[in-house]
């Protein structure tokens, strides 16, 4: 009988959907293909899947790794995951013969994809591509061909190569045709034969020191439990020597953007009380009530934050809604659930963002704070504390919040447990806190109340201003008979600002390679040159030029102002416009404004006439107006929106390509 031992490596897509899941995967390769009563029994989630099994004369043993997010670098991978993967070469000694690279074969796979897809496989040996073979998992029943998919993404293509082209297409959904299993097994004996039938040799040493690695969080862990448990019941005590707490409690979320925030609130409320979808849902805060476990509660949900960015680089008008969370509790909060999500790694720069987006309040904030983590079911059969001690940023978090933590899982509607829980750890901290509820600053409240006044008026304004404008425009064009059928237009904007997104956009086709909004997702190397991509589009020839960006906090240098020169010379006779790309969801600092003006100031004052502010990410702003983002920034943002005769457009980007817009002023 031959043996045959398969690792499987599987991606992760965003929010609540996983790349290449294990459970159809794995019934697929080791159940499906036996005339077998009994089922393959896999619990998802778990560190790793083993299993062994005899399949068609062959002795096969399947190792399933965690996975990790598609667009994530491996730093935002979790600790506990990284060493689950290291470790599944070592479950199966003397080594795996096989990697499977299980990949879904989705409409996309840009080039961030393949970034993570190459440092993830570096956790095991040099090597393993050539071991690996890429299984496509796809759920047309249909879908048998790869020839119309592979062509569109070089990236895709690239990863390919590396493992010397060497492929299989599973459609997950079909369950009768069994040849694609003993395909599968011929393709990977062929694969084995061309290594000498060699398997990817482990280093023992790395295993012990792994499992050594693992037993010091296990021993670790025990000690926090116990700990907290301890704490717990001292403080449970004094709710029973007399101390009630209330019965009506008041909570408020904070918390990082897709931490399943608004979810979390409606486990709590046991009802669907806040929106929730894939794209950004929180914008104004928003408060709800419900009876949980003879408890009246109160729960106010705030706008995210990008977990990867500072106070600094946060819009003003969601500044002041999260600080507003609090006032919106009368007699202040008995807890604020600072949101945190078990799915990705709480690194340094997440670390960073709590801790000063946690200052909009005062230091007394952290003596009523519990840290909610949410995406339970990610840990699996790993404890939180487990989890808790891989990680030192999270050992700081918790322990800035007195070790008070719960953990949610979103997707178990049916555990009522969970939330009740919850409610008494708030009640235990609530008697621990000599203080009462989180005391708000009502004077702080009056003066939001009369900052949202003002700016109110001046979007009010600033619209106003600009549909004259536009009247104004479509007048001086009534009757005009002749059209343009070339456009030429130079973008222009900060690093992050989603030129390359923008231009895309605006050609219809992905031409321009586009950033990622999160910092240590970034490719650090500078772009010092002007791209330029053209394209026909509705009967016209589009020319886009792109300008590099900048950093917010350095000096324009005279290399970008040389390129800016050069772009005009690109799209001679000279450009149509130049889009200032502005991204909403962070703030316009006062460099921004003095680098625009100072990289347009070589082609004088008339240059302005020329001009629009282009707006990025308006699905950033939901229900709230693109006005109300200007007038609540402040005066370097009005100031460039006046300079361009308040010509503005604002549209939503997807950072895959997909794109749809809405226009707010006729140019």
């Amino acid at each position: 009988m031959k043996p045959l031992t398969v690792a499987l490596d599987i991606l992760q897509g965003e929010d609540n959907c996983y790349f290449g899941t294990l459970l159809p995967t794995l019934e697929t390769l080791m159940s499906k293909t036996l005339d077998m009563k009994d089922s393959l029994t896999v619990a998802t989630g778990l560190p790793e899947a083993i299993v062994q099994r005899e399949v068609h004369g062959r002795r096969v043993t399947v190792v399933d790794t965690p996975g990790w997010w598609c667009h994530y670098p491996r730093e935002n991978t979790p600790e506990l995951d990284q060493i689950e993967i290291k470790n599944s070469v070592h479950l199966c000694p003397p080594g795996p013969h096989i990697f499977l690279l299980v990949i879904p074969l989705e409409e996309a796979f840009p080039d961030i994809f393949k970034e993570s897809l190459e440092e993830h496989m570096q956790l095991f040996n040099k090597g393993v591509f050539d071991q690996t073979i890429v299984l496509f998992t796809v759920d047309d029943p249909c879908k048998t061909s790869l020839k119309y998919d592979i062509p569109c993404w070089p990236a895709l293509q690239m990863i390919l190569q590396q493992c010397g082209n060497r492929k299989h297409v599973f459609n997950i959904s079909n369950h009768q045709d069994r040849t694609r299993v003993t395909t599968l097994f011929q393709k990977m004996e062929a694969m084995v034969a061309q290594n000498a039938a060699g398997h990817c040799s482990i280093d023992a040493a790395d295993g012990s020191a792994l499992r050594e690695k693992m037993e010091a969080i296990v021993e670790r862990a025990s000690k926090r439990f116990a700990e907290v448990q301890a704490k717990r019941r001292k403080l449970k005590a004094l709710i029973e020597g007399g101390k009630t707490p209330p019965t009506h409690l008041r909570l408020v979320m904070v918390g990082a953007q897709w931490s399943a925030k608004s979810s979390a609130g409606n486990t709590i409320l046991r009802k669907y009380a806040f929106p929730v979808t894939h794209t950004r849902t929180t914008v104004f805060c928003k408060i709800n009530h419900s009876v949980v476990a003879d408890r009246q509660l109160t729960v106010v949900d705030s706008p995210g934050w990008l977990y990867n960015s500072t106070l600094q680089e946060l819009s003003e008008m969601n500044k002041l809604e999260i600080e507003n969370s609090m006032h919106l509790c009368t007699s202040g909060p008995h807890v604020v659930l600072l949101v945190v999500g078990l799915a990705s790694a709480f690194n340094t720069t997440y670390q960073k963002a709590v801790q000063e987006h946690m200052s909009l309040f005062t230091d007394e904030v952290w003596k009523h704070t519990i840290v909610l983590f949410t995406r339970g079911d990610w840990l699996g059969v790993k404890t939180v504390e487990e989890r808790l001690e891989s990680e030192k940023g999270l050992q700081w978090l918790v322990e800035k919040c007195g070790n008070m933590y719960h953990v949610l899982d979103n997707k178990n509607h049916s555990d009522e447990t969970q939330v009740t829980e919850l409610l008494e750890k708030i009640e235990e901290m609530w008697a621990g806190n000599k203080d009462g509820p989180f005391e708000v600053n009502l004077g702080r409240a009056e003066q939001m109340e009369a900052r949202k006044e003002v700016a109110d008026k001046k979007a009010k304004r600033i619209h106003q201003t600009a549909q004259r404008q536009a009247r104004i425009l479509k007048e001086l064009f009534r009757g005009e008979t002749k059209t343009n059928t070339d456009h030429r237009v130079v973008l222009i904007g900060p690093k992050d600002s989603g030129k390359g997104m923008a231009g895309n956009m605006i050609l219809f086709e992905e031409l321009f390679g586009t950033a990622r909004m999160k910092k240590e997702f970034q490719d650090q190397r500078r772009t010092t040159m002007c791209e330029k991509h053209e394209s026909n589009v509705a009967r016209r020839n589009i020319t886009v030029v792109g300008a590099p960006g900048w950093f917010a906090d350095e000096i324009t240098p005279d290399w970008l102002k040389t390129e800016v020169l050069r772009s005009i010379s690109m799209c001679a006779p000279g450009p149509n416009a130049f889009l200032l790309v502005v991204p909403i969801f962070k703030t316009f600092a006062e460099n921004d404004y003095k680098t625009m003006v100072e990289l347009l100031v070589p082609f004088g004052d008339s240059v302005w006439r020329h001009c629009m502010v282009l707006f990025t990410w308006e699905d950033w702003l939901k229900e709230r107006s693109i006005e109300e983002h200007i007038a609540t920034e402040g005066e370097h943002l009005e100031q460039v929106v006046e300079k361009c005769g308040y010509r503005y457009h604002a549209m939503n980007c997807n950072p895959y390509g997909y794109f749809c817009f809405t226009y707010h002023t006729a140019v």
